[in-house]
């Protein structure tokens, strides 16, 4: 998916100057490091089609990809939460991200994937959720040199979503995951 946003419209990410390593001369040997010293190094990310939009990921978070299959449905559950998985022991909410976050109906079917997240919240009750996404995720480096702020402070985000960035010529929403955790719960324990 190409981006129609002008270069220069765009900004490097906070921080990601000092956090992300930049390409430039890294692979010519000339030493190259970054505001602090440290040598520069790429992170590995993951890039994930959900209806309506694609999810830049830390490739960490994911535990594992499946093919679809229907889950149990949770009574009282809100639309955007599918319902129930087993996985390795667990039962795990499933939920469909664009229906979430208000970008498009998202029913799954033939060519849907599940990826398995890792909960990031010390809160949050169970380790892992799942998210249905449309294909296999593409893993992608990350490098400060490629990675763009799109969003504008005055500008809405979708519900559960911290910022629209572009990854070299993918535009991308970076999740919320911390908030999509807690709205998980909310919704289980009004279901329950």
């Amino acid at each position: 998916m190409s981006n129609s946003i002008p270069d220069n419209d765009a900004e490097p990410v906070d921080g990601a100057q000092d956090d992300i390593a930049r390409d430039d001369g890294a692979a010519s040997g000339d030493g190259a490091t970054s505001s602090d010293g440290a040598p520069p190094i790429d992170i590995r990310g993951v890039l994930v089609q959900v209806a309506g939009a694609r999810l830049l990921l830390p490739n960490a978070t994911i535990a594992e990809v499946l093919s679809y299959a229907p889950p149990a449905p949770i009574a009282g559950a809100p639309r955007w939460l599918l319902g129930q998985i087993r996985w390795r022991g667990w039962n795990l909410p499933m939920i469909a991200f664009g229906e979430l976050s208000g970008l498009a109906r998202e029913p799954g079917g033939l060519g849907s994937k599940v990826v398995v997240l890792k909960a990031l919240s010390a809160a949050s009750r169970l380790p892992y959720f799942a998210m249905l996404t449309q294909g296999f995720p593409r893993l992608v480096t990350v490098s400060a040199s490629g990675l763009y702020l799109q969003s504008r402070e005055d500008k809405v985000m979708p519900l559960g979503v911290q910022a629209r960035v572009r990854l070299n010529d993918d535009a991308a929403l970076l999740p919320d995951l911390e908030a999509v955790e807690a709205m998980i719960g909310e919704a289980l324990a009004q279901a329950a």
